[in-house]
Order: C-alpha cells, then structure tokens, then sequence
C-alpha cells in the first residue's frame, strides 16, 4: 500500500493560524498587538509571494497591490458579515482605543 498524501485546504491551514493567534493573544493579554502582528505577516509573506510568483516585480507591483488588496478586502468583508450575523463574545476589552471605533489619522 501507498502513503496517500493528505493535503490541507486553505480553511485548515487559516484556523492554524487562528489558534496560534487565540495562543498570543491570551498569552499577550493584548489582542489589537496580534491582529497588527498577524498583517504585517500577512504583507510580508504575500510580498514574498509576489515576488516568486513575477517575472518583473517592479513592473508588476502596482497590480500586486491591487490584487492582493482585493483578495483582502473580499475576504475581511465576508468575516465581517459573519460576525455582524454571528457576534463573537470577547475574551478581553481590546487595549487600543483604535481598535474599538477605527479612526483614520
């Protein structure tokens, strides 16, 4: 018998990530320092991404912005609905004012 190759979907390596985050925040008692953290990982290793996937980065930056901001905001709109249908109950008052009421500076 062969060893059949069990691939995880996009779903099962998301909420890997998830419970690594759950993990830190507890752990950081600050869950807007996470969700900055889990971004800016996000960025850096969707830039890394780009930058195999392209045959000319710097001609192609503009559109990989574009691409991945969609890809996000598509994404971030989805879990949102969710969560104004299926409100979470919070495990900790966020600590960054910001993170309550989302100002712009």
């Amino acid at each position: 018998m062969s060893e059949q190759k069990t691939e995880l979907t996009m779903y099962q390596i998301a909420d890997q990530f998830i419970a690594l985050a759950n993990q830190l925040s507890q752990q950081e008692n600050d869950i807007g320092k996470v969700g900055t953290a889990m971004r800016f990982a996000a960025a850096r290793y969707n830039a890394f991404e780009a930058a195999i996937k392209s045959t000319d980065l710097a001609a192609e930056k503009d559109n990989a912005l574009e691409w991945f901001s969609n890809e996000f905001k598509a994404m971030l709109n989805e879990n949102l609905d969710d969560h104004i249908v299926n409100p979470p109950i919070p495990v900790q008052k966020p600590t960054d004012e910001a993170v309550e009421i989302f100002k712009s500076e």
